[in-house]
């Protein structure tokens, strides 16, 4: 990157920016910050040299449009940290927000019910047999029904 190119009389600035040290990303995050100060064109090849024209909307002084490149470099840094930063942790953000989407979508409950559901009919203890067939004889008739136990009136079990 070579020092900005400052026209004075056409209140304008232009920064020669390396696309291979500042990610292409970097230049428009950069660019958009200073939107409502100047006008921004881009310029060039985006593999090779990418051209950053400023304009200012006001009249600028000496002073200001060196303090406006100054400021549009450190934006350029500044975005090029975070487009690094961004890239870096891409696969955790990734996983956050698939875990928070899963969890909203209520999936692991959906899942453990159906489990709970298979489980039931499994019904080792055979509770889930009627009474009629569970004390039925083979020929139809009804098996005698085995006896309360504490029932009232009853001691023991015996009638």
């Amino acid at each position: 990157m070579s020092k900005p190119n400052i026209n004075k009389s056409e209140n304008k600035i232009v920064i020669s920016v390396d696309p291979k040290l500042y990610p292409l990303e970097s230049i428009y995050g950069a660019a958009y910050v200073f939107l409502d100060r100047a006008y921004v064109f881009l310029d060039g090849d985006s593999k090779k040299e990418v051209y950053v024209h400023l304009k200012g909307k006001k009249k600028l002084t000496d002073g200001d449009m060196e303090n406006l490149a100054d400021e549009f470099l450190n934006e350029l840094l500044n975005y090029s940290l975070r487009y690094q930063i961004s890239k870096d942790n891409r696969q955790i953000r990734e996983y956050i927000v698939g875990a928070a989407l899963i969890g909203a979508l209520g999936e692991n409950i959906d899942k453990s019910m159906e489990s709970d559901e298979k489980d039931w009919k499994k019904d080792p203890l055979g509770i889930a047999v009627p009474w009629e067939e569970k004390y039925a004889k083979r020929d139809g008739t009804k098996k005698k029904e085995p006896p309360l136990k504490g029932a009232v009136g009853q001691k023991d079990g015996k009638k």
